[in-house]
């Protein structure tokens, strides 16, 4: 079973920026969004609302993909007296997402935790500017899953060994890594497995891992990859991220800038509006959801039904609330990966979210 994505990632970021050359987006008071990255829109064009996605693949960014497709932003925005547009663009990684977000090429941004924490760490002494969240896509594991046959648990990786994760050290994957490698060798060792790690995308490490002659035996994975490959014979899970972190923890989550919140505050409220109906649309109807998915990616040899099995499974929770954030700030600061560390969850999230842990 293989998944093919026939969407183009290149072709998908030029679409977008040629639509922006022609009717980029004001803020709503009319003024120019700030460094006069984006020209103004006319009264009858809609204001374009880009939502980044680092890498954007797999089902943690359903939400996003059915926000999309029905419009819902549009809706919610038409209820508060506004006319806008959503597009939402991938980024083979983080760092250019974060560039295009605080540069205001991009309104709002989406990834792993890590990468929330991040962008709040990078602008965290620029109150206009501070990167903050404004709502999770979900709560879902993560697998760590191994085809040497050699290695039963993450003590018995050796230097022959290549892990495949979406980036080195920043990764979601790459921290609970850390974490997991810390509590099997001790306080000082988190980063001795970092050296078999290795940057690639989920789609293309699938593939690497399941030709068997790449080099790569093992894929620190999000669903539905980690499923397939769980599918193989030969492929064994060593981690799983609920137990390391211990318990659900949020897996994707959606940020903006102040800077951006305080000149389009009915974006926002209509944007996590938005984002409650189709997460409520996932756990109402997951076999539409499922469906739409396959068609909208382009997947082969991958049923809406085997989807829709994915979706039900009580380990992946469509919600909002974000999950576990301190333990993750916490190692993160430690490691020295961010130098600031939240006093509270709240720190992170703008006022709109009240709930969480």
């Amino acid at each position: 079973m293989k998944i093919t994505h026939l969407k183009n990632t290149l072709i998908t970021m030029t679409a977008l920026a040629l639509a922006q050359s022609t009717a980029i987006a004001r803020n709503e008071d009319g003024s120019n969004p700030d460094l006069g990255q984006r020209s103004l829109s006319t009264e009858s064009e809609p204001k374009i609302v880009v939502i980044g996605g680092s890498t954007g693949f797999g089902i943690s960014y359903l939400p996003l993909l059915v926000m999309e497709d029905k419009k819902l932003l549009e809706k919610h925005a038409a209820a508060l007296g506004l006319k806008v547009s959503m597009q939402f663009q991938r980024f083979p990684t983080s760092s250019p997402m974060y560039d295009d977000l605080v540069a205001g090429r991009i309104d709002f941004a989406s990834g792993g935790i890590s990468q929330l924490l991040t962008s709040w760490d990078k602008t965290h002494n620029d109150p206009t500017l501070q990167v903050r969240g404004v709502g999770a896509l979900n709560s879902m594991p993560l697998y760590l899953v191994s085809s040497n046959p050699d290695v039963k648990t993450i003590a018995d990786f050796t230097v022959k060994d290549k892990i495949a994760l979406p980036a080195v050290r920043t990764s979601i994957q790459a921290v609970i890594l850390a974490m997991a490698a810390e509590k099997a060798f001790g306080k000082d060792q988190a980063d001795k497995l970092e050296p078999l790690t290795v940057s690639m995308g989920h789609p293309e490490a699938m593939q690497a891992i399941l030709s068997g002659n790449s080099g790569i035996d093992a894929h620190f994975a999000s669903a539905p990859f980690m499923y397939e490959e769980l599918a193989r014979p030969g492929i064994r899970r060593l981690l799983d991220s609920y137990e390391v972190v211990g318990g659900p923890h949020t897996h994707n989550v959606v940020w903006t800038t102040t800077r951006f919140r305080d000149a389009n505050p009915k974006i926002v409220t209509a944007f996590v509006d938005a984002l409650q109906e189709a997460l409520d649309q996932i756990k109402a109807d997951p076999a539409a959801a499922a469906a739409l998915y396959v068609k909208v990616e382009g997947i082969k040899n991958m049923s809406a039904a085997q989807v829709e099995e994915f979706l039900r499974r009580p380990e992946n929770e469509w919600t909002i609330t974000p999950k576990k954030f301190m333990p993750f700030a916490a190692f993160m600061n430690q490691q020295g990966i961010i130098a600031n560390k939240p006093a509270d969850w709240r720190e992170l999230f703008f006022e709109n979210i009240t709930d969480g842990n």
